[in-house]
């Protein structure tokens, strides 16, 4: 009898998970599948009858080292960008978990999220139009200083830095929040009551508790900024030229898309090996 019911539990488990496990194999594996097989090709199948497999792709990468110029400059502006938004977010997720109540928690949290309900190309070219000379920023500014003040933020690595900072913030503040609203309240009133301060509860404390959604949040922002084209080029002007940028011309303007799928890979390969070597601190903030 146990046996029965433990078969139909099995099943009743491959029931459940067998749309979610559907959805990965239609809407991941199968194009990553298809990228991957058109990185070693020579052209495109529908373009060139004469078409074949070849590792020249992916040599290319090695033999220019603009590439590899290109994929370190991206990789720091990940790290740029990531440690901009821990920086910023977790403060304001400790302020909303812990500080603020009630509506004024409603407002700010709805403040928080009103990113994701706008059009990426509508927050991009918002800032350029406050980043650029003359523009909102310049202006504002202008009514608190008593001399001529020209910025003009718009086209530097800088503007690319504020867009993308702006985009992928609440990853970072909602995971952080997350966390922080976990910790039991009980736990820092001990805390309190044997005489730690602020400063003490949010180091031995706060911070080591709510680390496993403060890891999330910059792993969420890392993974893509490493691969974002539409900021720094829109933002970055001839500075804005990424590794991104780089595959998305393949893809779009050159038209070559076995290098594109092949610089794809690479991309992907070097993230998951970064990942890799920050498992260990992930591992611990996890424990």
């Amino acid at each position: 009898m146990a046996e029965l019911t433990n078969a139909s539990d099995r099943r009743r488990l491959v029931a459940l998970l067998s749309p979610a496990y559907l959805w990965l194999l239609v809407a991941v594996f199968l194009p990553l599948s298809a990228m991957l097989f058109f990185s070693f090709l020579t052209d495109l199948p529908q373009d060139t009858p004469d078409w074949g497999f070849t590792l020249g792709n992916y040599a290319r990468f090695l033999s220019n080292p603009t590439y590899g110029t290109l994929l370190w400059k991206s990789v720091t502006l990940g790290l740029t960008v990531t440690l901009a938004c821990i920086l910023i977010g977790y403060p304001c997720a400790l302020v909303l978990a812990r500080t603020i109540k009630g509506r004024a928690r409603e407002t700010l949290f709805l403040l928080v999220i009103l990113p994701f309900w706008s059009n990426s190309l509508v927050r991009i070219f918002s800032w350029a139009i406050v980043l650029r000379g003359n523009g909102v920023l310049e202006r504002f500014l202008e009514l608190f200083v008593p001399f001529d003040l020209r910025l003009n933020l718009m086209f530097t690595t800088t503007a690319v830095v504020i867009g993308l900072v702006h985009s992928y913030l609440p990853y970072v503040i909602l995971t952080s929040y997350l966390a922080l609203q976990a910790i039991d309240d009980d736990i820092i009133e001990a805390a309190r009551s044997m005489g730690a301060s602020r400063l003490t509860i949010l180091r031995r404390l706060l911070l080591p508790l709510s680390m496993p959604g403060l890891m999330a949040g910059a792993v969420l922002v890392f993974v893509p900024v490493v691969g974002s084209f539409m900021e720094p080029r829109i933002l970055g002007g001839r500075v804005g030229t990424y590794y991104g940028t780089v595959i998305e011309d393949q893809f779009v303007a050159v038209y070559n898309w076995p290098l594109g799928a092949a610089l794809s890979f690479i991309l992907l390969a070097v993230v998951l090996l970064i990942l890799a070597l920050a498992s260990p601190i992930l591992r611990k903030a996890n424990t």
